[in-house]
Order: structure tokens, then C-alpha cells, then sequence
């Protein structure tokens, strides 16, 4: 039995697994109203997420996928991070789990040679909010925003990280 989830590279067999675990956390926990249909993202993670600078990762624990990150080629060395979501179970100290999945896609932008990350987020998700800031995220207005960083309507708060 595994003391931490495991970081690994996204398969198509976490697929049912990773849109059960963000549409749970969207829908029900959130009450973000989101539906598989708007996002179809997560029916096509390979094409849409592994391509060029891109990727998703899974956090899996004893064979159940319990976080999820992804980055997505937006050009310029630049990526937008996407699809943070962390079952609550595993949210927070004990697993690491948000932690573990940040540092997994901070590795792979440095060896990509990666210059900025940015994110959109929702209003709502506060202590994401709180995680980003810890973690060394800045705050930025949507005019700061690269001209092709893909907006989601339900994004109004947004983030940079800068590597060095």
C-alpha cells in the first residue's frame, strides 16, 4: 500500500478516472456549472496536452487517480496550466498530493526550457488561490495575459510564475 499518490504521466487508462475527478470537484464541491461536453479536453488529453512543450500528469493512489495537473503549449515558451484539481481527501499536508504535482510540472518546464507559466482560476477555488501565492505564483491582470493564453469563461482570477 502506497504512503503518497505516485506523479506519472497521463495514460488513456486514467481517462474515466481523471473526468469522474474534475467534473466531481467542478460540480459537486464547486458548484461550477461545467459540463464534460464544455470541456472536450478531457476525451482528447493526448492531442490536446502532449503535444509540443505540453503534458498531464496523474497522482494516483493504490490504483485511483487523485490529482491532476496539466501544462498546455501556448507558444513562445510559454504554457498555460491547467486542470489542478486534488480529490479532497488528498488535499493538504498529509499526501502532498497538490505539492507533488506542481513540482512534477515545474521539472518538466525547466527541462523543456520553459520561460513563464500562466494560469486562469475561478473565484471560488480560495484555497487554490492561497497555493498559487505560496508557491510563488504573482497575481496579474487579464491584460497581462499572453495574446494566445486560451480564456475559459469561468476563469477571472489569473497567475504567473516565471523560471529562470
Amino acid at each position: 500500500m502506497d504512503k503518497f499518490p505516485v506523479v506519472k504521466p497521463y495514460s488513456n487508462e486514467h481517462q474515466a478516472q481523471v473526468v469522474d475527478l474534475i467534473l466531481q470537484i467542478q460540480q459537486q464541491e464547486y458548484n461550477i456549472p461545467i459540463t464534460k461536453e464544455e470541456q472536450p479536453d478531457l476525451f482528447d488529453i493526448e492531442n490536446f496536452y502532449q503535444t509540443g512543450h505540453g503534458n498531464f500528469w496523474v497522482a494516483v493512489f493504490n490504483d485511483q487517480v487523485v490529482g491532476t495537473i496539466s501544462l498546455l503549449d501556448i507558444g513562445n515558451n510559454q504554457v498555460a496550466l491547467r486542470k489542478m484539481f486534488v480529490d479532497k481527501d488528498f488535499r493538504g499536508k498529509r499526501y502532498n498530493t497538490a505539492h507533488l504535482l506542481l513540482d512534477r510540472a515545474i521539472t518538466w518546464m525547466k527541462e523543456n526550457s520553459i520561460k513563464s507559466v500562466f494560469l486562469g482560476t475561478t473565484p471560488q477555488f480560495l484555497t487554490a488561490h492561497r497555493f498559487y501565492e505560496k508557491n510563488g505564483f504573482t497575481s496579474i491582470s487579464p491584460e497581462e495575459l499572453p495574446e494566445n493564453f486560451p480564456l475559459l469563461q469561468v476563469d477571472k482570477k489569473f497567475y504567473q510564475y516565471a523560471l529562470n
